[in-house]
């Protein structure tokens, strides 16, 4: 093979994935030992036979070949193959080929195990067992075991006759090509596991699958169940996850006296001999086999789809509220990774709340669809009906993973036993100890984000008491109807106690929201963004309905602005209200906000930073609450959500209320007036007050403003 056309090769691959919507994430490349190493790899699609070499020479710098199925060079795609170093599973030299160019170091290879597809699982989470699925499941190879230990074998023998037995050693060189003995006297052989995941896992029909279809004739079934799913990941795009193993030394596994006997004999030896100690290096390459292929199962990055399909298939009854089955999966990914230590997709790190209250990154919807597409389940009325026999995996997963690709992603979590015991829990769980569950996970994260900004950002001469500034939650009467208070700018959930301890002496469930940013000080709130606020929100809304039956959330302020921003995302809210919602300011520092921005992005390019201007002073309603300094950055961020909630009014359809000082110094009534008649809910309500200031929650007057909030929500 010519270098340059490899690395040519390897160019053009590149720039296929770059043009496609695969996206790879590369871990533990650091691990990557030296020496001659084949790479295991659990194999899927034809994706990682094009995409792995590219990606392991990256991080190695040594050429890397595979052994690919022998049905991947039929037709034109063979040349292609060859130059980014494929070798026919059925070609006569493959063996003496791999074992020569390890010895050399002139490659690393790849070699998958498990042959065409992934395989049942089971066997590698309980090696005692092992042997009982041999009659039921196609196992993993041990190929690639045998030949690490047939390098290892030949490259100590090489070492060991070089002093004993020169004449026997150079015969040994002639035969397999050696014309330079350090990489064989200074090198040692590995075995290196690789997982990749796809995420997410969807076969459809495609660009690709339809084209060759209509200019291919006859295309077979299989071939065709292949270009639909690797066209629709191609196109429509897939996370590709690359985990590198720890490095396996396969001298380990050549330790035996037999082994070591005809390792270290002096007669010779050729390359296809029948040697004595056959059956124990046919036992070591099934232990190493074992061994890499529970490693590389160990490493599956688990993703949404993994914790959805396995709770499906672990409930105890076929039909559960879909309410109550996004809390269960929420519970799951709260425990990972702390309690239960497995790679993580990293749409895990973050956004989890979402799953219980609008979705907004759409993996439960994504979910649904697949898993109604594929009849594992119907929905009925907010219940989701199980059909048990959806899941059943059968033998063949190159047809599963076309019409039930569900079934394969429990399969990838079997091997998993810290989590499986996770999802068994939580599957048999009661609902009313799952809700419990549920509030303390919501209630503990509010709380733990506040203590860890209060500590970061704490300012001796500006922070609050914690007291001030932490969420809070009083509990009602009845848990039919509960209520979330969000604060305004710049102020602390202390800012709706007034209105909180009204609702709460009628009876209801209130909780008070704390926006991250507040509570702290200026600089806290300095970094903060429109995301960081909605999940502030959502956590609140999230923890009531866990509590309650139906939520009302409303809010003062930029506060109701997030309210209203949550009721047009969130199906199902009881109601909404609006106190002073800031859609647009009046206040003279808010319009200088944008010009003092490119100012300081200026300033910053000049590396004048002292002349940046970063902050304005405001005198407060409520100094004892709010901040007098206001950080620019968050203004603007305020003015941009405030901006880009305006079109998404008319997606609210539950029952508002909009109240607003006819006075109000900070905001414009009449923006408020002509935004609230773009509100989407047929029963709706826009009340004034005649107050010269904003914060009519609290002080003279208050109190007909808390009754008017309680009149609104006794009629829902």
């Amino acid at each position: 093979m010519k270098y340059s056309a490899y690395l040519a090769t390897g160019k053009v691959i590149a720039l296929m994935q770059n043009l496609s919507r695969i996206k790879v994430r590369v871990h533990g490349q650091e691990s990557i030992p030296g020496g001659s190493i084949i790479f295991v790899v659990n194999h899927f699609t034809r994706l990682e036979t094009l995409l792995l070499p590219y990606h392991i020479y990256n991080n190695t710098h040594v050429p890397v070949w595979s052994l690919a199925d022998h049905s991947f060079f039929a037709g034109r795609l063979s040349g292609f193959l060859e130059k980014i170093g494929a070798v026919s599973t059925r070609d006569p030299n493959r063996d003496r080929l791999i074992v020569k160019t390890l010895l050399t170091g002139e490659t690393n290879w790849i070699i998958f195990p498990e042959g065409h597809m992934v395989k049942n699982k089971e066997g590698f989470s309980k090696p005692s067992i092992f042997g009982l699925q041999r009659g039921k499941q196609r196992l993993a190879h041990t190929g690639a075991a045998n030949l690490a230990l047939r390098t290892e074998f030949y490259r100590k023998r090489l070492n060991y006759l070089l002093t004993e037995n020169p004449a026997e050693a150079e015969r040994l060189m002639n035969m397999f090509q050696i014309e330079n003995m350090m990489p064989i006297l200074t090198e040692t052989t590995w075995i290196v596991p690789i997982n990749l995941t796809y995420y997410p896992l969807r076969a459809r029909e495609n660009v690709l699958s339809t084209l060759t279809s209509r200019l291919t004739q006859p295309i077979s079934d299989r071939l065709y169940e292949e270009l639909l799913t690797e066209g629709t990941m191609f196109f429509e795009g897939v996370d590709i996850d690359i985990r590198f193993g720890q490095g396996i030394p396969v001298s380990d596994y050549l330790t035996s006296s037999r082994i070591r006997e005809d390792m270290f004999s002096l007669r010779q030896i050729d390359f296809d001999d029948l040697l004595p100690s056959l059956p124990e290096m046919r036992r070591e390459a099934t232990n190493l086999m074992h061994r890499f292929m529970g490693d590389i199962y160990n490493m599956t990055t688990i993703n949404h789809d993994h914790l959805f399909a396995s709770l499906l298939k672990a409930l105890p009854f076929n039909k559960i509220s879909e309410d109550d089955f996004r809390r269960r999966v929420f519970l799951l990914t709260n425990l990972i990774p702390e309690k239960a230590p497995v790679p993580c997709h990293q749409s895990l790190e973050f956004g989890q709340v979402a799953l219980l209250t609008d979705d907004r990154y759409h993996k439960y919807r994504d979910f649904l669809e697949l898993a109604k597409g594929t009849g594992v389940i119907r929905s009925e009325k907010g219940m989701l009906l199980r059909n048990s026999a959806g899941f059943s995996a059968g033998s063949d997963f190159h047809r599963i993973r076309i019409k039930n690709p569900l079934s394969v992603a429990t399969n990838e979590v079997r091997s998993l036993s810290c989590l499986k015991r996770r999802v068994r829990l939580f599957a048999w769980l009661p609902e009313m100890l799952v809700r419990h569950r549920v509030v303390d996970v919501l209630l503990r994260k509010a709380a733990d984000q506040f203590e860890a900004d209060y500590s970061l950002f704490y300012r001796p001469d500006e922070s609050k008491e914690r007291a001030v500034g932490a969420p809070f939650l009083l509990e009602g009467t009845s848990r039919q109807l509960g209520v979330v208070l969000v604060h305004g700018f710049l102020a602390t959930p202390r800012e709706m106690l007034e209105l909180a301890e009204y609702l709460h002496g009628k009876g209801f469930w209130v909780y008070c929201v704390r926006l991250r940013g507040h509570g702290t000080s200026p600089e806290d709130l300095a970094t903060r963004k429109g995301s960081d606020w909605v999940e502030s929100v959502d956590i609140g809304y999230a923890l009531m309905k866990t509590i309650c039956s139906r939520v009302v959330i409303g809010g003062f302020s930029f506060g109701s602005g997030l309210a209203l921003d949550a009721a047009s995302r969130i199906s199902g809210a009881a109601g909404v209200f609006a106190v002073c919602p800031p859609f647009r300011l009046q206040s003279i520092s808010s319009r200088f906000a944008p010009a003092v921005t490119v100012w300081n992005r200026t300033m910053d390019t000049m590396h004048c930073h002292g002349a940046a201007k970063e902050y304005v002073e405001r005198p407060s309603e409520r100094p004892l609450i709010n901040y007098a300094r206001v950080p620019l950055a968050a203004l603007s961020q305020l003015e941009h959500f405030m901006k880009e909630l305006e079109p998404r009014l008319a997606d609210i359809k539950s029952p508002t209320l909009v109240i607003q000082a006819q006075g109000d110094p900070i905001v414009n009534p009449e923006r408020t007036v002509l935004m609230f008649n773009r509100i989407g809910a047929e029963q709706k309500k826009y009340l004034p007050f005649d107050f010269n200031r904003h914060g009519i929650l609290a002080g003279e007057g208050s109190e007909n403003v808390h009754a008017a909030i309680a009149a609104f929500i006794d009629t829902l």
